[in-house]
Protein backbone atom coordinates (compact mmCIF):
# COMPACT_ATOMS: atom_id res chain seq x y z
CA UNK A 1 0.00 0.00 0.00
CA UNK A 2 0.86 3.43 -0.40
CA UNK A 3 -0.41 6.76 1.20
CA UNK A 4 -0.49 10.26 0.37
CA UNK A 5 -1.85 13.13 2.44
CA UNK A 6 -3.95 15.34 0.13
CA UNK A 7 -5.59 17.56 3.16
CA UNK A 8 -6.04 17.65 7.00
CA UNK A 9 -2.06 18.41 6.94
CA UNK A 10 -1.26 21.54 9.41
CA UNK A 11 -4.94 22.23 9.48
CA UNK A 12 -7.80 21.21 10.63
CA UNK A 13 -10.06 21.02 7.35
CA UNK A 14 -10.00 19.34 3.70
CA UNK A 15 -9.24 15.63 4.70
CA UNK A 16 -8.09 13.64 2.19
CA UNK A 17 -5.78 10.94 1.70
CA UNK A 18 -5.35 8.57 -1.53
CA UNK A 19 -4.52 5.29 -1.04
CA UNK A 20 -3.09 3.00 -3.34
CA UNK A 21 -2.77 -0.42 -3.36
CA UNK A 22 -2.12 -2.94 -6.70
CA UNK A 23 -4.31 -1.52 -9.09
CA UNK A 24 -6.64 0.11 -6.53
CA UNK A 25 -6.84 3.59 -5.95
CA UNK A 26 -9.00 4.70 -2.82
CA UNK A 27 -10.20 8.40 -1.52
CA UNK A 28 -10.74 8.41 2.56
CA UNK A 29 -12.83 11.39 2.92
CA UNK A 30 -13.51 14.68 -0.17
CA UNK A 31 -13.79 17.21 2.15
CA UNK A 32 -13.63 20.93 1.71
CA UNK A 33 -10.97 23.71 3.40
CA UNK A 34 -11.78 26.53 5.18
CA UNK A 35 -10.96 29.26 7.25
CA UNK A 36 -7.48 30.83 6.25
CA UNK A 37 -7.74 31.83 2.24
CA UNK A 38 -4.44 30.02 1.25
CA UNK A 39 -6.65 26.78 2.29
CA UNK A 40 -9.72 27.82 0.68
CA UNK A 41 -7.75 28.72 -2.73
CA UNK A 42 -6.59 25.04 -3.07
CA UNK A 43 -10.44 24.16 -3.33
CA UNK A 44 -10.47 25.90 -6.64
CA UNK A 45 -7.04 24.57 -7.67
CA UNK A 46 -7.09 21.78 -9.63
CA UNK A 47 -6.08 18.38 -7.23
CA UNK A 48 -2.99 16.61 -8.10
CA UNK A 49 -4.85 13.30 -8.85
CA UNK A 50 -6.91 12.91 -11.74
CA UNK A 51 -10.57 11.97 -10.12
CA UNK A 52 -11.35 9.95 -12.96
CA UNK A 53 -8.65 7.40 -11.87
CA UNK A 54 -10.16 7.30 -8.44
CA UNK A 55 -11.74 3.73 -8.09
CA UNK A 56 -13.41 4.34 -4.79
CA UNK A 57 -14.33 6.96 -1.78
CA UNK A 58 -14.70 6.41 1.36
CA UNK A 59 -16.38 8.93 3.82
CA UNK A 60 -15.91 8.99 7.56
CA UNK A 61 -18.70 11.48 8.34
CA UNK A 62 -21.22 13.76 6.58
CA UNK A 63 -19.18 17.01 8.55
CA UNK A 64 -18.25 19.53 5.02
CA UNK A 65 -14.35 19.58 5.87
CA UNK A 66 -14.68 15.58 5.16
CA UNK A 67 -17.54 15.28 2.76
CA UNK A 68 -17.68 19.03 1.11
CA UNK A 69 -15.35 18.39 -1.86
CA UNK A 70 -17.37 15.62 -3.20
CA UNK A 71 -19.83 17.50 -5.27
CA UNK A 72 -16.78 18.77 -7.39
CA UNK A 73 -15.11 15.55 -7.06
CA UNK A 74 -17.90 14.10 -9.01
CA UNK A 75 -17.94 16.98 -11.36
CA UNK A 76 -14.17 16.34 -12.51
CA UNK A 77 -14.76 12.79 -13.31
CA UNK A 78 -15.21 10.68 -10.44
CA UNK A 79 -17.99 8.11 -11.23
CA UNK A 80 -17.47 5.24 -8.40
CA UNK A 81 -19.05 4.28 -5.16
CA UNK A 82 -18.79 6.51 -2.23
CA UNK A 83 -19.36 4.31 0.62
CA UNK A 84 -20.09 5.81 3.86
CA UNK A 85 -22.57 4.76 7.61
CA UNK A 86 -26.30 4.81 6.93
CA UNK A 87 -26.33 8.38 9.01
CA UNK A 88 -23.85 9.54 6.74
CA UNK A 89 -25.60 9.29 3.87
CA UNK A 90 -29.05 10.66 5.32
CA UNK A 91 -26.95 14.13 6.44
CA UNK A 92 -24.96 14.36 3.27
CA UNK A 93 -28.75 14.52 1.90
CA UNK A 94 -28.71 17.36 3.93
CA UNK A 95 -25.81 18.96 3.88
CA UNK A 96 -23.87 18.45 0.16
CA UNK A 97 -27.18 20.39 -1.48
CA UNK A 98 -26.68 22.87 2.03
CA UNK A 99 -23.45 23.63 0.91
CA UNK A 100 -23.83 24.30 -2.93
CA UNK A 101 -26.78 26.84 -1.63
CA UNK A 102 -24.41 28.56 0.69
CA UNK A 103 -22.17 28.87 -2.33
CA UNK A 104 -24.48 30.08 -4.87
CA UNK A 105 -26.25 32.34 -2.62
CA UNK A 106 -22.87 34.16 -1.62
CA UNK A 107 -22.32 34.14 -5.05
CA UNK A 108 -25.31 35.65 -5.92
CA UNK A 109 -24.56 38.28 -3.48
CA UNK A 110 -21.46 39.28 -4.86
CA UNK A 111 -22.61 39.77 -7.75
CA UNK A 112 -25.21 41.95 -7.05
CA UNK A 113 -23.53 43.85 -4.30
CA UNK A 114 -20.09 43.72 -6.53
CA UNK A 115 -17.62 42.74 -3.93
CA UNK A 116 -16.39 40.01 -5.29
CA UNK A 117 -12.59 40.50 -7.44
CA UNK A 118 -14.03 37.90 -10.07
CA UNK A 119 -16.83 38.86 -12.80
CA UNK A 120 -19.07 37.62 -12.53
CA UNK A 121 -18.40 35.46 -9.12
CA UNK A 122 -19.21 31.79 -9.57
CA UNK A 123 -19.74 29.00 -6.66
CA UNK A 124 -17.24 26.06 -6.16
CA UNK A 125 -20.39 23.46 -7.27
CA UNK A 126 -23.85 24.25 -7.69
CA UNK A 127 -26.76 22.08 -6.27
CA UNK A 128 -27.31 19.97 -9.53
CA UNK A 129 -23.58 18.83 -8.74
CA UNK A 130 -24.77 18.12 -5.03
CA UNK A 131 -27.36 15.49 -6.12
CA UNK A 132 -24.97 14.26 -8.79
CA UNK A 133 -22.61 13.23 -5.91
CA UNK A 134 -25.65 12.28 -3.92
CA UNK A 135 -26.44 9.56 -6.21
CA UNK A 136 -23.34 7.78 -5.60
CA UNK A 137 -23.59 7.07 -1.82
CA UNK A 138 -23.38 3.77 -0.85
CA UNK A 139 -24.72 3.41 2.67
CA UNK A 140 -23.88 0.09 4.33
CA UNK A 141 -23.96 -1.35 8.31
CA UNK A 142 -21.37 -0.45 11.01
CA UNK A 143 -19.42 -3.45 12.10
CA UNK A 144 -20.15 -5.28 8.02
CA UNK A 145 -16.72 -6.10 6.05
CA UNK A 146 -17.12 -4.70 2.47
CA UNK A 147 -14.68 -5.92 -0.75
CA UNK A 148 -13.28 -3.17 -2.64
CA UNK A 149 -12.03 -5.69 -4.93
CA UNK A 150 -8.34 -6.39 -5.18
CA UNK A 151 -7.78 -8.50 -2.22
CA UNK A 152 -8.88 -4.92 0.08
CA UNK A 153 -11.60 -5.51 2.57
CA UNK A 154 -13.17 -2.16 4.10
CA UNK A 155 -14.70 -1.90 7.55
CA UNK A 156 -16.84 0.67 9.27
CA UNK A 157 -17.00 1.26 13.37
CA UNK A 158 -18.49 3.45 15.38
CA UNK A 159 -16.09 6.82 16.64
CA UNK A 160 -18.94 8.62 18.70
CA UNK A 161 -18.25 12.17 17.10
CA UNK A 162 -21.36 12.44 15.27
CA UNK A 163 -24.37 10.57 13.92
CA UNK A 164 -22.80 7.76 11.09
CA UNK A 165 -19.29 8.99 11.98
CA UNK A 166 -16.94 5.80 11.93
CA UNK A 167 -13.28 4.75 12.61
CA UNK A 168 -12.41 3.44 8.76
CA UNK A 169 -10.55 0.34 8.39
CA UNK A 170 -9.14 -0.88 5.08
CA UNK A 171 -6.73 -4.07 5.05
CA UNK A 172 -5.67 -6.83 2.40
CA UNK A 173 -4.29 -9.85 3.43
CA UNK A 174 -0.67 -7.99 4.52
CA UNK A 175 -1.57 -5.08 5.95
CA UNK A 176 -4.11 -3.06 7.47
CA UNK A 177 -5.09 1.02 7.98
CA UNK A 178 -7.19 2.33 10.30
CA UNK A 179 -8.12 6.41 9.92
CA UNK A 180 -9.67 7.79 13.06
CA UNK A 181 -11.68 10.40 11.38
CA UNK A 182 -12.40 13.10 14.15
CA UNK A 183 -12.90 10.85 17.44
CA UNK A 184 -15.94 11.65 20.11
CA UNK A 185 -15.98 12.28 23.76
CA UNK A 186 -16.24 9.17 26.01
CA UNK A 187 -18.80 10.98 27.86
CA UNK A 188 -20.95 12.93 25.41
CA UNK A 189 -23.92 14.12 26.53
CA UNK A 190 -25.82 13.23 23.04
CA UNK A 191 -22.89 10.25 21.54
CA UNK A 192 -22.46 6.95 22.39
CA UNK A 193 -18.40 6.77 23.20
CA UNK A 194 -16.23 5.57 20.48
CA UNK A 195 -15.62 1.59 19.85
CA UNK A 196 -12.41 0.21 20.98
CA UNK A 197 -10.10 -0.82 18.17
CA UNK A 198 -7.17 -3.35 19.40
CA UNK A 199 -5.03 -3.40 16.11
CA UNK A 200 -4.30 -1.92 12.60
CA UNK A 201 -0.47 -2.34 11.39
CA UNK A 202 -0.74 1.48 10.30
CA UNK A 203 -3.03 4.66 12.15
CA UNK A 204 -4.10 7.92 10.72
CA UNK A 205 -5.40 9.64 13.85
CA UNK A 206 -6.61 13.46 14.01
CA UNK A 207 -5.11 15.89 16.62
CA UNK A 208 -7.70 18.67 16.59
CA UNK A 209 -7.16 19.14 20.49
CA UNK A 210 -4.37 17.93 20.62
CA UNK A 211 -2.47 20.52 22.75
CA UNK A 212 -5.63 20.85 25.13
CA UNK A 213 -7.38 19.24 27.37
CA UNK A 214 -10.90 20.24 28.01
CA UNK A 215 -12.63 21.84 31.16
CA UNK A 216 -13.96 19.12 33.22
CA UNK A 217 -16.37 21.67 34.94
CA UNK A 218 -20.11 21.16 33.86
CA UNK A 219 -21.40 23.65 30.42
CA UNK A 220 -24.46 23.88 31.62
CA UNK A 221 -23.46 26.37 34.68
CA UNK A 222 -20.90 28.66 32.18
CA UNK A 223 -23.94 28.48 29.86
CA UNK A 224 -26.60 29.11 32.14
CA UNK A 225 -24.44 32.32 33.96
CA UNK A 226 -23.77 33.79 30.29
CA UNK A 227 -27.50 33.38 28.96
CA UNK A 228 -28.65 34.87 32.49
CA UNK A 229 -26.09 37.71 31.76
CA UNK A 230 -27.45 38.79 28.21
CA UNK A 231 -30.99 38.22 29.35
CA UNK A 232 -30.27 40.86 32.31
CA UNK A 233 -29.59 43.18 29.76
CA UNK A 234 -32.39 42.51 27.45
CA UNK A 235 -29.91 40.71 25.16
CA UNK A 236 -29.53 38.60 21.93
CA UNK A 237 -27.61 35.30 22.55
CA UNK A 238 -26.16 34.76 19.14
CA UNK A 239 -24.46 31.32 18.86
CA UNK A 240 -22.81 30.00 15.87
CA UNK A 241 -23.33 26.14 15.82
CA UNK A 242 -22.35 23.49 13.53
CA UNK A 243 -25.74 22.41 12.19
CA UNK A 244 -25.32 18.02 12.38
CA UNK A 245 -24.14 17.18 16.22
CA UNK A 246 -23.14 21.21 18.34
CA UNK A 247 -26.47 22.39 17.55
CA UNK A 248 -28.85 19.41 18.64
CA UNK A 249 -26.43 19.32 21.55
CA UNK A 250 -26.84 22.91 22.45
CA UNK A 251 -30.88 22.55 22.05
CA UNK A 252 -30.84 19.70 24.56
CA UNK A 253 -28.80 21.79 27.52
CA UNK A 254 -30.66 24.54 27.12
CA UNK A 255 -33.87 22.26 27.16
CA UNK A 256 -32.03 20.70 30.52
CA UNK A 257 -31.63 24.47 31.73
CA UNK A 258 -35.09 25.47 30.99
CA UNK A 259 -36.47 22.45 32.70
CA UNK A 260 -34.78 23.34 35.87
CA UNK A 261 -35.29 26.70 35.98
CA UNK A 262 -31.92 27.98 35.91
CA UNK A 263 -32.34 30.11 32.65
CA UNK A 264 -35.44 32.13 32.26
CA UNK A 265 -38.10 30.62 29.37
CA UNK A 266 -36.94 33.24 26.87
CA UNK A 267 -37.34 32.41 22.84
CA UNK A 268 -34.52 30.13 21.26
CA UNK A 269 -34.88 30.15 17.47
CA UNK A 270 -33.25 27.59 15.12
CA UNK A 271 -32.09 29.12 12.29
CA UNK A 272 -30.50 26.54 9.79
CA UNK A 273 -32.53 24.29 7.98
CA UNK A 274 -30.19 21.99 7.59
CA UNK A 275 -30.08 21.86 11.48
CA UNK A 276 -33.56 21.22 11.57
CA UNK A 277 -33.61 18.38 9.24
CA UNK A 278 -30.40 17.27 11.06
CA UNK A 279 -32.47 16.91 14.78
CA UNK A 280 -35.24 15.36 13.07
CA UNK A 281 -32.97 12.21 12.13
CA UNK A 282 -31.89 11.63 15.63
CA UNK A 283 -34.81 9.80 15.47
CA UNK A 284 -33.81 7.85 12.84
CA UNK A 285 -30.68 6.30 14.10
CA UNK A 286 -31.38 6.06 18.03
CA UNK A 287 -29.28 3.28 18.29
CA UNK A 288 -25.77 5.75 17.84
CA UNK A 289 -27.01 8.16 20.56
CA UNK A 290 -28.12 8.19 24.30
CA UNK A 291 -31.31 9.80 24.02
CA UNK A 292 -34.79 8.16 24.78
CA UNK A 293 -37.40 9.06 22.25
CA UNK A 294 -38.76 11.58 24.63
CA UNK A 295 -35.28 13.15 24.91
CA UNK A 296 -35.21 13.17 20.95
CA UNK A 297 -38.95 14.98 21.07
CA UNK A 298 -37.98 17.66 23.96
CA UNK A 299 -34.43 18.56 22.02
CA UNK A 300 -36.90 19.19 18.62
CA UNK A 301 -39.75 20.74 20.92
CA UNK A 302 -36.45 23.45 22.52
CA UNK A 303 -36.60 25.98 19.72
CA UNK A 304 -38.54 28.09 17.07
CA UNK A 305 -37.26 26.09 13.91
CA UNK A 306 -36.73 29.18 11.37
CA UNK A 307 -36.89 27.70 7.73
CA UNK A 308 -37.60 30.51 5.67
CA UNK A 309 -35.46 33.56 4.29
CA UNK A 310 -37.79 36.07 5.62
CA UNK A 311 -38.67 34.79 8.83
CA UNK A 312 -34.58 34.79 9.57
CA UNK A 313 -34.37 38.29 8.40
CA UNK A 314 -37.40 39.16 11.07
CA UNK A 315 -35.31 37.66 13.79
CA UNK A 316 -33.04 40.75 12.90
CA UNK A 317 -35.17 43.03 13.98
CA UNK A 318 -36.47 41.50 17.02
CA UNK A 319 -35.63 42.52 20.30
CA UNK A 320 -33.92 40.38 23.29
CA UNK A 321 -34.19 38.54 25.32
CA UNK A 322 -33.56 35.37 23.26
CA UNK A 323 -31.61 33.17 21.84
CA UNK A 324 -30.65 32.51 18.28
CA UNK A 325 -29.01 29.16 17.20
CA UNK A 326 -27.35 29.80 13.58
CA UNK A 327 -24.94 27.95 11.39
CA UNK A 328 -22.19 27.98 10.56
CA UNK A 329 -20.19 26.98 13.54
CA UNK A 330 -17.15 28.83 12.53
CA UNK A 331 -19.13 31.93 11.31
CA UNK A 332 -17.63 31.46 7.71
CA UNK A 333 -20.90 31.65 6.28
CA UNK A 334 -24.74 30.87 6.35
CA UNK A 335 -27.70 32.66 8.02
CA UNK A 336 -25.35 33.16 11.04
CA UNK A 337 -23.40 35.91 9.56
CA UNK A 338 -26.23 37.89 8.65
CA UNK A 339 -27.22 37.61 12.38
CA UNK A 340 -23.82 38.99 13.40
CA UNK A 341 -23.97 41.49 10.75
CA UNK A 342 -27.22 43.15 12.99
CA UNK A 343 -26.33 41.80 16.64
CA UNK A 344 -22.27 41.84 16.67
CA UNK A 345 -22.37 46.23 17.51
CA UNK A 346 -24.82 45.99 20.64
CA UNK A 347 -22.43 45.81 23.79
CA UNK A 348 -26.10 44.49 25.42
CA UNK A 349 -25.38 41.10 23.33
CA UNK A 350 -23.49 38.06 23.32
CA UNK A 351 -22.03 36.49 20.64
CA UNK A 352 -21.06 32.76 22.28
CA UNK A 353 -18.71 30.38 20.74
CA UNK A 354 -18.80 26.96 21.13
CA UNK A 355 -16.74 24.44 19.10
CA UNK A 356 -13.50 24.65 17.57
CA UNK A 357 -12.80 27.61 15.54
CA UNK A 358 -9.60 26.90 12.76
CA UNK A 359 -7.84 29.80 12.09
CA UNK A 360 -8.32 32.42 9.48
CA UNK A 361 -12.46 32.22 10.15
CA UNK A 362 -14.56 34.81 11.61
CA UNK A 363 -14.77 33.03 15.09
CA UNK A 364 -11.29 32.57 15.35
CA UNK A 365 -11.38 36.37 15.19
CA UNK A 366 -13.67 37.34 17.69
CA UNK A 367 -12.27 34.71 19.89
CA UNK A 368 -8.97 36.63 19.22
CA UNK A 369 -10.61 40.19 20.16
CA UNK A 370 -11.12 41.64 17.33
CA UNK A 371 -12.81 44.82 17.09
CA UNK A 372 -14.48 43.95 13.61
CA UNK A 373 -14.42 41.38 10.93
CA UNK A 374 -15.24 41.45 7.16
CA UNK A 375 -19.18 40.55 6.25
CA UNK A 376 -20.11 41.05 2.83
CA UNK A 377 -17.32 43.24 2.04
CA UNK A 378 -17.49 45.79 4.77
CA UNK A 379 -15.91 45.90 8.32
CA UNK A 380 -19.35 45.23 11.10
CA UNK A 381 -17.94 46.54 14.55
CA UNK A 382 -17.32 43.28 17.55
CA UNK A 383 -18.98 44.96 20.38
CA UNK A 384 -20.79 42.36 21.94
CA UNK A 385 -19.19 40.59 24.77
CA UNK A 386 -17.79 37.74 22.65
CA UNK A 387 -17.76 34.18 25.04
CA UNK A 388 -16.47 30.66 24.41
CA UNK A 389 -17.29 27.39 26.32
CA UNK A 390 -14.66 25.24 25.49
CA UNK A 391 -15.92 21.65 26.68
CA UNK A 392 -19.12 21.24 24.34
CA UNK A 393 -16.90 20.23 21.64
CA UNK A 394 -17.58 16.72 19.64
CA UNK A 395 -13.93 16.00 19.44
CA UNK A 396 -11.97 13.76 21.86
CA UNK A 397 -9.17 15.90 23.54
CA UNK A 398 -5.33 14.83 24.23
CA UNK A 399 -5.84 12.97 27.17
CA UNK A 400 -9.18 11.36 25.78
CA UNK A 401 -7.38 10.15 22.18
CA UNK A 402 -4.39 9.13 24.43
CA UNK A 403 -7.48 6.94 26.54
CA UNK A 404 -8.29 5.63 23.36
CA UNK A 405 -5.23 4.47 21.85
CA UNK A 406 -4.82 2.29 25.10
CA UNK A 407 -7.22 0.03 23.60
CA UNK A 408 -4.53 -1.31 21.05
CA UNK A 409 -3.11 -5.08 21.63
CA UNK A 410 0.21 -4.14 20.35
CA UNK A 411 1.48 -0.81 18.93
CA UNK A 412 1.05 -0.40 15.34
CA UNK A 413 3.94 0.39 13.17
CA UNK A 414 3.62 3.76 12.57
CA UNK A 415 0.73 6.78 13.81
CA UNK A 416 0.33 9.50 11.38
CA UNK A 417 -0.81 12.85 12.81
CA UNK A 418 -3.60 14.81 10.87
CA UNK A 419 -6.37 17.18 11.19
CA UNK A 420 -4.48 19.49 13.54
CA UNK A 421 -2.96 22.84 13.10
CA UNK A 422 0.80 22.80 13.57
CA UNK A 423 1.22 22.92 17.53
CA UNK A 424 -1.71 20.66 17.74
CA UNK A 425 -0.23 18.00 15.50
CA UNK A 426 2.84 18.06 17.48
CA UNK A 427 2.18 18.45 20.93
CA UNK A 428 -0.24 15.02 19.91
CA UNK A 429 3.24 13.44 18.80
CA UNK A 430 4.54 14.28 21.55
CA UNK A 431 2.56 13.07 23.73
CA UNK A 432 1.69 9.55 21.66
CA UNK A 433 5.58 9.20 22.42
CA UNK A 434 6.03 10.04 25.67
CA UNK A 435 3.27 8.10 26.75
CA UNK A 436 3.07 5.30 24.36
CA UNK A 437 6.27 4.71 22.58
CA UNK A 438 4.86 4.17 19.48
CA UNK A 439 6.67 5.40 16.27
CA UNK A 440 4.67 9.02 15.11
CA UNK A 441 5.20 10.78 12.05
CA UNK A 442 3.12 14.51 11.38
CA UNK A 443 3.17 14.31 7.60
CA UNK A 444 3.45 17.33 5.05
CA UNK A 445 1.15 18.42 2.47
CA UNK A 446 1.00 15.89 -0.40
CA UNK A 447 3.46 13.68 1.12
CA UNK A 448 3.55 10.13 -0.21
CA UNK A 449 4.53 7.26 2.55
CA UNK A 450 4.80 3.32 1.52
CA UNK A 451 2.90 0.59 4.19
CA UNK A 452 5.49 -2.47 4.07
Amino acid sequence: MELTFLGATGTVTGSKYLLNSGSKRILIDCGLFQGLKQLRLKNWAKLPINPADVDVVVLTHAHIDHSGYLPLFVKNGFSGKVYCSQATRDLCKILLPDSAHLQEEEADYANRRGFSKHHPALPLYTQEDAQAALELLVPVDFEQDIDLGAGLTLRFSPNGHILGSAFVRIHNQKTSILFSGDIGRPNDILMKAPVRIKQADYLVVESTYGNRLHDLDDPQVKLAAIINQTAKRNGVVVIPVFAVGRAQELLYYIHLLKSSGNIPDIPVYLNSPMAVDATEIFHNHRGEHRLTPEQCNALCRTAHMVNSIEESKRLNETKGPMIILSASGMASGGRVVHHLKAFAPNPNNTILFVGFQAAGTRGSAMLDGAESIKIHGEYVPVRAEVEYVSNLSAHADYSEILDWLGGFEKAPKKTFITHGEPIAADAMRLHIEEKLHWQVVVPDYLETVSLN
